[in-house]
């Protein structure tokens, strides 16, 4: 596998929401914050390759050239419930991004991913698509998603999440080896309940304030 297939983005401002996000002390709306937050800086690495063109403006003081983004359209796909996490701050900085959902659960006997929902915009092959979810963990619901995108015909496809297990990551390029991932964070491993250790807990407990 390509050392470039996994992106660790590891800006201090990234790492510091992170460790503080990781507590167990911070509360469900800073924790809903902190995620947004790290959304947004995380985004700005892995969409600093879309399209651009060059165009003509005219500021107040004279016509010029300059660029601005051109090519295909943007389709976030968070994978249900946690996913959703992610939402807010990829859309403040792509506000036209189109949103697609995959709504998976991990059977908490075999681990297997079992999906319930999935709605996505038309035209997904011209689409670049950014699946994310913020745990790595088994990769099972990742990769089981990135399938569903495949099905869609869409070729142009990332993976975003906070924090990684090398299983997860392992896993997920066995079966999705063009895909890349981009993390703020690798982990040490899983435990027997397939959690990342030392990891976040649950996140769509801690984003929604349930148990």
């Amino acid at each position: 596998m390509p050392d470039n297939q996994v992106i660790v983005i590891d800006h201090p401002l990234v790492q510091h929401k992170l460790s503080v996000l990781r507590s167990k002390d911070t509360n469900t709306n800073d924790f809903r914050n902190l995620i947004r937050e790290i959304s947004i800086l995380m985004g700005y690495e892995i969409l600093r390759d879309l399209p651009m063109e060059e165009v003509e403006i005219e500021t107040p003081l004279e016509k010029m050239k300059t660029k601005m983004l051109a090519g295909k359209k943007l389709c976030i796909v968070p994978i249900l419930r946690a996913g959703t996490g992610f939402l807010d701050g990829l859309l403040q900085l792509v506000p036209l991004a189109r949103v697609g959902h995959i709504g998976l659960y991990r059977d908490p006997e075999t681990l297997v991913p079992v999906e319930y929902y999935l709605k996505f915009p038309e035209d997904m092959s011209s689409r670049r698509v950014i699946v994310v979810d913020p745990m790595l963990a088994t990769g099972n619901s990742a990769v089981a998603a990135v399938e569903r995108v495949k099905d869609a015909e869409a070729t142009d496809i990332k993976f975003m999440c906070l924090i990684a297990a090398p299983q997860g990551i392992k896993t997920f390029h066995e079966a999705h080896p063009d895909i890349p991932i981009y993390t703020a964070a690798i982990d040490r491993e899983l435990n027997d309940h397939g959690y990342i250790l030392p990891g976040i807990g649950d996140a769509g407990d801690r984003i929604f304030g349930t148990k």
